[in-house]
């Protein structure tokens, strides 16, 4: 299968680097052959690295060099955001956060949980395979 996710204008991608972790942005120029101009509509427009970056499968048709109102008006019809957040890798990132905000009483709540869980289902396991027999 060929390459699908290239790197232009309108292409949705996410920091993997920093203090931004895990923040989608959308190129809106390639300025060399090692750095992208990237916005978001609340933040600053900047220059990033593409060692930084990782691409996406989304892309939005927005100009080059595209101004604010035009870029949030296209991910608002394009429902970016939260396509990304339904997707596989946005509810690892979301998972990933939600467990680094835990509790050690939390952690050990969920090991208690889950042992029992796996006593309960040897239990039943040895119980079918004792009726097998």
């Amino acid at each position: 299968m060929p390459f699908q996710r290239y790197v232009e204008v309108g292409r949705v991608v996410i920091i993997n680097y920093g203090k931004e972790y895990g923040k989608l942005y959308v190129i809106t120029d390639v300025v060399d052959q090692n750095r992208a101009l990237i916005d978001r509509p609340d933040e600053v427009r900047r220059v990033e690295n593409f060692k930084r970056l990782q691409l996406t499968d989304f892309k939005i048709d927005i100009p080059k060099l595209a101004k604010k109102k035009a870029l949030k008006e296209a991910l608002e019809s394009n429902d970016v955001f939260s396509k990304f957040e339904k997707s596989a890798w946005g509810q690892k990132l979301s998972a990933r956060v939600s467990k680094a905000t835990t509790t050690d009483f939390q952690r050990y709540q969920w090991s208690v949980a889950k042992t029992k869980k796996s006593q309960a289902v040897k239990k039943e396991l040895k119980k079918l395979q004792k009726s097998e027999s």
